[in-house]
């Protein structure tokens, strides 16, 4: 993928760590003090100085790590990245390739190695570590969107990896049904906005419309410490992190939206990568132990092309619950609904994971499954819901935009009332 260094370029650069997912290497080497060490000393002199404690630990780290970060920029970038958290800001988040028209923050495009080494290091402290989860899993997102920016650029799909990209998904797992790319886009992605933003936020950078890792923000809404509140928040096209902090804890891990296109692909070393595969295979897993009776029960009778609470849905959670209890499952197919949650709540760190998941588990015996469409999320339409007290995650697949007789996927994770960490009101 193209590092060249013109202005237009660096709208769509390919980030170091990204391309490092994409060819099945190590992401960015060093560690976290080292990266301190290294940004620290290059922060520009006009900008103000954060402190950094190199031994933090926890929640403390992110705030460290954030504060590093921000000694890499200039004043002005400083202004463009720390804003206040308000709820037309932490709300200011999209599924669409929209750029900075319906996000806030500070460009990934417009950033140096340095600053995006730094901007990556808030990324590994505030996110899930094992596998398949947080970090990783939002930097093969990221790598996708350059995928699809490169087959959408060239206006063929050659320009993707070698192998072409295929879905392999089945409400048995150990079934295969694949799909293979189209050979050239043609026609305009149906996902690109038209008309105004779908809520108020501020910021800027380059952007607008488009695909690729260059065109994602990132935004602390509040000033990162370990006192008082304030969020991570981070986004581009199929990715919208929001962590709300509260003197010195996580507060809430949503809303969390995460998609991809291509689904699945094989880069240009031979390595396969398939960002959302622990998503669906959980649910497909879940929906597989269900009897036909229990199938029955939990079928809607609406249909869905998309997520219901995705961008702008805020506080819109139906009134009423939907589909099969949870309670009335057994224990074994219990078992499958709690490990279906768990890569949705991973994408948190470890320890407000961990937390989390029992709590939902806690509240396992009022939590309902629904779907509809079919149950093998291999068509347009398929859609499975997992609804709780307080979960909820949606998954849903859709016709590819660029990669055409593909499918690809749409979903959310979000909580009854720990979205935002709290701090705002929807009714």
């Amino acid at each position: 993928m193209s590092r060249e260094r013109t202005s237009q370029a660096r709208k769509r650069r390919t980030w170091r760590g990204v391309a490092g997912v994409a060819a099945g290497v190590v992401l960015v080497g060093g560690g976290f003090a080292a990266a301190n060490a290294s940004t620290t000393s290059e922060a520009k002199k006009t900008g103000v100085h954060y402190p950094v404690d190199k031994k933090a630990t926890g929640t403390a780290a992110v705030v460290s790590a954030a504060n590093a970060f921000l000694n890499t920029l200039d004043s002005d970038q400083q202004a463009e990245t720390v804003l206040d958290f308000t709820q037309a800001n932490a709300t200011a988040w999209s599924n669409l390739p929209c750029g900075s028209s319906c996000r806030p923050g500070i460009a990934t495009g417009s950033l140096s190695d340095t600053q995006l080494t730094a901007l990556e290091n808030v990324l590994k402290a505030a996110l899930g570590s094992g596998k398949d989860t947080g970090y990783k899993h939002v930097m093969e997102t990221l790598a996708a969107d350059d995928v699809l920016a490169s087959a959408q650029g060239t206006g063929s799909a050659s320009a993707a990896p070698t192998n072409a990209p295929t879905v392999t998904a089945s409400a048995d797992p150990s079934a295969t049904a694949s799909s293979t790319a189209t050979d050239t886009p043609t026609g305009t992605p149906t996902d690109v906005p038209t008309g105004a933003p779908p809520s108020g936020g501020t910021g800027g950078g380059p952007g607008g419309g488009g695909y690729g890792s260059g065109i994602y923000y990132l935004a602390f809404l509040g000033t990162p410490s370990a006192k008082g509140t304030w969020q991570l928040h981070f986004g581009g096209h199929h990715l919208a992190v929001n962590i709300t902090y509260k003197d010195g804890k996580v507060a809430g891990s949503s809303p969390f939206f995460t998609g991809v296109e291509p689904s699945t692909w094989t880069d240009d070393e031979g390595t396969t990568h398939a960002p959302m595969a622990a998503f669906r295979d959980g649910l497909l897993k879940l929906t597989g132990s269900l009897t036909t009776q229990q199938l029955a029960t939990a079928k809607l009778s609406e249909s869905f092309s998309d997520v219901l609470l995705g961008p702008s849905q805020d506080g819109k959670f139906p009134e009423t619950k939907e589909g099969i209890k949870v309670g009335e499952l057994s224990p074994k197919q219990q078992k499958l609904v709690l490990a279906a949650i768990h890569p949705w709540v991973a994408d948190v760190d470890d320890a407000t994971a961990r937390q989390l998941m029992k709590t939902y588990a806690k509240e396992l015996g009022e939590t309902y499954v629904a779907y509809s469409g079919g149950t093998g999320l291999d068509a347009q339409g398929d859609y499975v819901r997992i609804d709780g007290p307080g979960v909820w995650i949606e998954f849903v697949c859709q016709s590819g935009v660029v990669y055409r007789n593909q499918i690809h996927y749409h979903s959310v994770y979000r909580d009854h009332t720990r979205d935002y960490g709290s701090e705002f009101s929807f009714s």
